[in-house]
């Protein structure tokens, strides 16, 4: 990665990044953000952005802690390969060789589970009001994983991407068999230590909020009985048990955390030598743009690799250039939105960043990003929940 300016980003692109975030705000109904933005060439912006609850006054702040949702996938196939590496367990091991009791994953190897191509369904779409009525419920792995496998195939293992939370879950628990190591243990031995991410962990199942720290309160508005989102009185679900998410997205963190392991996703810092995460790329759905693509737990849009999501409390994203080291990074403290919604506000920040000038001595890159700010800008409008901001 670039080094970076040790300056903040100029007032006109703070400006313009920060109008972009509450704008998403008011359209998610999220009371808070925060952002984490770094330009190599021109300079950063790491802030919280708004109150913790829709009636209170508390600000918040950027060393708030939240669970970071699907970027935990990533981390879990960086786990994968390093195990691999070490000779622990094979790529294309089948999974029914360290995880017993399910027939249905005689046909299924490791590596098609972290790229999303078992065919395997998902748990969270049928478990999500469980999730919300009952945070404190401890789940087992291996019931979640039954939701997903429980479902219809998508299509033969290794034919195509299909998003699968329970695909996750289950290479979580081939790798705790393999390794004999809790997930937890394996994340921050493979992840967490290498990359010095002192305020990201996996926790246990007892629920708790992300941190005993400074934390980002997390909310989700409900619908009324007439179907009309709830956006001024919204659900406060801060405490859950982490083990809904487990591997697949029960990760906690710190937005500078956050950043640091995307750019060192973004650049394959933990890859074995010579390995390409995306050097066979897969179509995150028919007919994607040629610049949208999946492997590995992780998306590449245009030069950015990262990736977003949702759990319950907060909807986040996070995408690094490896080239210009351009890093943004978002969450809000409302999940009613959907991961899908913090993807498009990460590109229109992305898309911003990299037209802020070059400081002192630096220069700007080059190299552009397939879309503009103000496409993103009005996706998000048009995919309010709450009151649509102005365009």
């Amino acid at each position: 990665m670039p080094s970076q300016v040790a300056a903040a980003l100029p007032d006109e692109t703070v400006q313009q990044l920060q109008d972009a975030v509450t704008h998403a705000m008011t359209a998610a109904g999220a009371s808070g953000a925060i952002v984490g933005v770094w330009a190599p060439w021109s300079g950063e912006l790491v802030t919280g952005l708004g109150v913790e609850s829709p009636a209170g006054t508390e600000p918040v702040t950027a060393d708030m802690e939240f669970r970071v949702a699907q970027l935990t996938r990533p981390m879990i196939c960086d786990v994968l390969y390093a195990v691999a590496d070490e000779g622990a367990v094979r790529l294309d091991d089948p999974v029914a060789d360290w995880v017993s009791g399910f027939p249905d994953l005689t046909d299924i190897t490791l590596d098609q589970l972290c790229d999303s191509t078992s065919g395997i369904g998902s748990y969270s779409s049928q478990l999500a009001g469980m999730f919300l009525s009952n945070p404190a419920r401890v789940w087992n792995p291996r019931e979640l994983a039954s939701y997903g496998i429980g479902q219809p195939r998508g299509g033969e293992p290794g034919s195509a991407y299909r998003d699968s939370d329970a695909g996750y879950v289950i290479l979580g628990v081939a790798l705790e068999r393999a390794t004999g190591r809790s997930a937890a243990q394996l994340l921050a031995e493979y992840v967490f230590d290498p990359l010095d991410l002192t305020q990201t962990r996996l926790p246990g199942g007892a629920a708790a909020p992300p941190s005993a720290e400074a934390v980002l309160t997390g909310h989700h508005s409900m619908r009324d009985a007439a179907g009309v989102m709830n956006c001024a009185e919204p659900l406060e679900i801060t405490s859950l048990s982490a083990s809904s998410g487990f591997t697949d997205s029960g990760v906690v963190s710190n937005i500078a955390d956050v950043g640091r392991y995307v750019q060192g996703l973004a650049s394959g810092a933990l890859l074995p030598p010579g390995a390409d995460r995306f050097e066979q790329p897969l179509a995150v759905y028919a007919d994607a743009p040629s610049w949208y693509t999946t492997r590995g737990g992780a998306m590449q849009a245009g030069s950015l690799v990262g990736q977003s999501g949702s759990v319950p409390g907060y909807a986040m994203a996070a995408f690094s250039d490896p080239n210009s080291g351009l890093t943004v990074a978002v969450v809000l403290n409302n999940s009613a939105v959907g991961g899908g919604f913090t993807q498009y506000l990460a590109w229109e920040l992305a898309a911003i960043a990299s037209k802020a000038p070059a400081a002192a001595g630096a220069t700007a890159p080059d190299a552009g990003l397939p879309w503009t700010a103000q496409q993103y800008h009005d996706l998000i409008a048009a995919s309010a929940i709450c009151s649509a901001p102005p365009a």
